[in-house]
């Protein structure tokens, strides 16, 4: 169960918000990693652009910065590591004194962090948490168990778990071995889902159950690709569903995934309706608020990024002053060298009946981006 992965603690706090523990750091270095005399040099190094979010988190974030006075360079990485590792290398050679890194793989940069801390930089590990490093100075995200948790939660709902109703067919899927915070999302959702495994309430007919949280990885979707997620789907009905037998509910951790699993069951013949299965997401990606308002996805967990990247903002801006840096949890994220001082956001569920006033009407979204 989770506690393999947090303490018991850690998911007592988290269960109940996190926004009552808020303390503050001083700024690592002394303030000196964030320049001297308000210097501001930022490198920013995002994954890929092939997913929505992380295109609107780079550039929502640089234009913050850059409107500050800072000097920034955004570099986008294709979901290459090696890549990833040559643009941070070039951001510490052109002068960063503060990197805000969104990691490919979490347990690669061991060695260009030790570079940036020899240049006496300040490391602010953003989203996904930077493993294997003593280097890593702040970590910033939403509370990713309690993403999962909000996605089992939301079944457990729906499908009335609670009241003894069952068997229902369920087929779940996790995210990139690869991304540290996957394992936060399937282990939030299973610890709510796993009993009714157990107890014959939810069956997997696929025999794709992972006997426990720390066996995620097993049924993990590389680089969070939407057509691998088609294909496995593919799979798993063409294998296991025939003669009349349906999916009730797909555990779908993101909403790229998400998309390749509608795909996969509208190839199988599967409509929007009244038996269409549950299907769980996570980031509000258009396409998929389209979906959901099209009945074709269940639901979404929404993180509004752009209040990560305020938090990362004030961040960096106390970094560059040398004042405190504002933390809320400074037990839970161990890299396997430090416990990485932490600032965690609250997730929320967006359903169809939210997609106006939670994504529409705070800005988040455009109505024509979504058919409205």
């Amino acid at each position: 169960m989770l506690k393999k992965i947090l303490t018991g603690a850690a998911i007592a706090a988290l269960a109940v918000g996190l926004g009552a523990c808020s303390s503050t750091r001083p700024a690592e270095g002394g303030g000196e990693a964030g320049g001297t005399g308000g210097e501001c040099n930022v490198g920013i190094a995002m994954p890929t652009r092939s997913l929505e979010r992380w295109i609107n988190d780079g550039e929502q974030l640089q234009k913050k910065l850059t409107d500050a006075g800072c000097t920034v360079d955004l570099q986008y990485a294709d979901n290459k590591t090696d890549q990833q590792i040559s643009q941070i290398q070039n951001q510490i050679s052109g002068g960063a004194k503060i990197l805000v890194i969104a990691a490919i793989d979490g347990s690669t940069l061991g060695p260009v962090l030790q570079e940036a801390k020899a240049q006496n930089a300040t490391v602010i590990a953003y989203d996904r948490l930077i493993n294997g490093s003593e280097n890593v100075d702040y970590y910033a995200t939403f509370d990713n168990y309690k993403v999962g948790t909000l996605q089992g939660q939301y079944i457990e709902e729906q499908l009335g778990l609670k009241d003894g109703k069952g068997p229902f067919n369920l087929e779940p899927f996790a995210g990139s071995p690869d991304d540290n915070n996957a394992k936060f999302f399937f282990a939030g959702a299973w610890d709510v889902l796993q009993p009714y495994v157990e107890k014959g309430q939810l069956v997997v007919p696929s025999g794709k159950s992972p006997a426990n949280d720390d066996a995620w990885a097993s049924i993990g979707i590389q680089g969070w690709a939407s057509d691998k997620a088609q294909a496995e789907m593919d799979n798993r009905l063409s294998s296991f569903y025939g003669d009349g037998k349906k999916v009730n509910v797909v555990l779908s951790p993101n909403d790229s995934l998400a998309i390749g699993i509608e795909a996969s069951l509208k190839s199988a013949g599967y409509t929007p309706g009244a038996d269409y299965p549950i299907i769980t997401g996570q980031d509000a990606d258009k396409a998929n608020v389209k979906a959901i308002l099209d009945g074709a996805q269940s639901m979404t967990v929404w993180k509004d990024t752009r209040a990560l990247g305020d938090r990362v903002f004030t961040m960096v801006e106390e970094i560059k002053d040398g004042s405190e840096v504002e933390v809320n949890d400074t037990e839970t994220y161990d890299n396997g060298k430090k416990v990485v001082p932490s600032y965690l956001l609250t997730p929320e569920v967006v359903v169809k009946d939210d997609v106006q006033s939670k994504l529409i009407d705070s800005g988040f979204l455009k109505a024509s981006d979504v058919g409205l």
